[in-house]
């Protein structure tokens, strides 16, 4: 059952492992420095579909099954899936699994969504609510931007703050403890913040003080230090919004994590060759990063522990269109060794 540490943190006593995960990425990613950690690259954004949401649902639906394959288990051996997305009614995550047969939590976080998905999940086989759980998220380049922003054919310019949404999908199985498996150690639901931006094309400024909000509760219950990281993982803050957290951890809080510090954003893509201005965005860039390369590591012993903090903008584009400033919100999650803990 989990155990509350502190005033925010709850932690895991059963130590949860993730059985099995897997990243999906479209044309974009498959140009990007992780593109060969992937489960798999779609050639066609679309996915031989006939609109971007229904390719987005294909990508969500590739990266669930994929990550049941690799944990060993059916899907009838799933007892609950915790999913979500960009989209509105989060219909990208609910077409894709609506044939699984799997019992379904909506969720939605913004880009924070895979941080929120896995919290779940993880709380839920703690609890002994479920043996078995899939924590899943996608996003799509095409389908986030004409339904935040502008129409595509309208081709507008893009301010050097904005990012890009990542046209990918992640998911992964959180099973009753395993040996030698990655683990999940404790969770944070976060806070919402909201220090007055009103940009829709810098999420990373109204994201980054969720994200220092979130780590700087997370140590302070823990009484740990970011000494005792291997990485603290944001995402997706982009190059704007990390620049601003490590200000923010050091002018609000005394701490400074850029010694650990990384994020989804500026893994995801080649930040000098290609062209995606601050960074990646959208629940497919942490859960892609997550789901590849950053589990790899940690089953592989290159890292121990990890500090995972997805952050999100929770607007819409008619919050927006009234003059609405962008509440957000930061969720943590402690991924370790398991036995090397």
């Amino acid at each position: 059952m989990p155990l509350r540490i502190g005033k925010n943190t709850l932690k895991l006593t059963t130590n949860p492992s993730v059985t099995g995960f897997a990243g999906v990425g479209g044309i974009t990613e498959g140009e990007g420095p992780l593109a060969e950690e992937f489960d798999y690259i779609f050639e066609d954004d679309k996915a031989g579909q006939e609109s971007f949401e229904k390719a987005e649902s294909i990508f969500h639906k590739e990266a669930v099954e994929r990550a049941i394959t690799k944990a060993g288990k059916s899907k009838g051996e799933i007892n609950l899936i915790f999913a979500g997305d960009l989209l509105n009614q989060c219909t990208g995550s609910t077409f894709g699994i609506r044939n699984m047969d799997i019992p379904y939590v909506g969720v939605y976080g913004a880009c924070s969504t895979m941080a929120l998905a896995l919290a779940l999940a993880s709380l839920s086989v703690d609890s002994g609510a479920a043996q078995n759980a899939v924590a899943s998220t996608s996003s799509h380049f095409c389908s986030a931007e004409r339904q935040f922003r502008l129409p595509l054919e309208y081709g507008g310019q893009r301010t050097p703050t904005a990012q890009h949404t990542a046209t990918a999908a992640g998911a992964c199985v959180i099973s009753t403890h395993t040996e030698n498996t990655p683990c999940v150690s404790a969770v944070l639901i976060g806070k919402i913040k909201d220090l007055g931006i009103k940009d829709a094309n810098n999420m990373g400024a109204a994201m980054a003080p969720a994200a220092a909000g979130t780590v700087a509760m997370f140590l302070e219950d823990t009484k740990t230090t970011p000494e005792d990281y291997d990485l603290i993982l944001t995402g997706d803050l982009g190059k704007v919004g990390s620049t601003l957290l490590k200000e923010l951890m050091l002018k609000d809080y005394g701490t400074d994590i850029s010694s650990v510090h990384n994020d989804c954003g500026l893994l995801i893509y080649d930040m000098e060759k290609q062209d995606v201005h601050s960074g990646g965005s959208g629940c497919g860039c942490s859960a892609s990063v997550l789901n590849t390369h950053v589990l790899k590591a940690i089953s592989s012993g290159k890292l121990n522990r990890v500090l995972f903090v997805a952050t999100g903008a929770l607007l819409s584009a008619t919050s927006t269109l009234q003059g609405e400033t962008i509440p957000s919100i930061a969720h943590a999650v402690l991924l370790t060794g398991g036995e090397r803990e």
